[in-house]
């Protein structure tokens, strides 16, 4: 049965207000990596909110180790969490029914491919921008955002939300060159794309 207009906007009005199952979980999740001295870093959409895109998403994105998920997985699978699948390394709060994708550092976003860009390594690129919650910066959020656009044609959203972040940040076209070279190009793309009014 789906949902009604009351019920999204309901649950649209708990997330901007950060009181929804996913900020619940983001924090959970946060409180017992931290405990275990796991370097990690909040990605994806939850990570463009904290840099001043806002819009809503329904899993939380988190940036590890490979060595290190497989700790907390050992540590706390059938604890409050479950794999998605049998040997999937995304799993799921099933205190707060919610997702969790893991992008594992040293492996490339979008097709997978190598590429110049690859998931860095989580405390090379952590910023506590609230709650001492560790979130990937804006540069890299830029590149790995750009990067799966460039590699997926059915991601579409990436492309919008580095548009989004260019204009809640006010980034100049110059903010290209803090970029890895391979992205590069489409952000000064993107940056034009930004300076058009939106009709609606």
């Amino acid at each position: 049965m789906s949902e009604s207009i009351l019920e999204v906007a309901r649950r649209a009005d708990l997330f901007f207000m950060e009181k929804s199952p996913i900020h619940d979980a983001m924090r959970r999740l946060t409180k017992t990596l931290s405990e275990m001295g796991i370097p990690f870093a909040i990605a994806g959409a939850m990570a463009a909110n904290a840099h001043g895109h806002k819009r809503t998403t329904d899993d939380v994105d988190i940036l590890i180790r490979r060595e290190d998920l497989q700790r907390f997985k050992a540590a706390h699978i059938g604890l409050g969490w479950v794999d998605k699948f049998e040997g999937s390394k995304n799993f799921r709060d099933t205190i707060n029914n919610v997702n969790i994708d893991a992008l594992i550092a040293g492996e490339f976003p979008g097709d997978g491919r190598p590429k110049p860009v690859a998931f860095p390594l989580p405390e090379a690129t952590a910023v506590d921008l609230k709650e001492g919650i560790p979130f990937i910066s804006l540069p890299t959020l830029l590149e790995l955002k750009t990067a799966c656009g460039m590699t997926t044609a059915h991601r579409p959203r990436d492309f919008d939300d580095v548009i989004q972040l260019i204009r809640a940040n006010q980034l100049a076209l110059e903010y290209a060159d803090q970029l890895n070279p391979y992205v590069q190009d489409k952000y000064r793309e993107l940056w034009q794309a930004a300076q058009v009014e939106e009709e609606y």
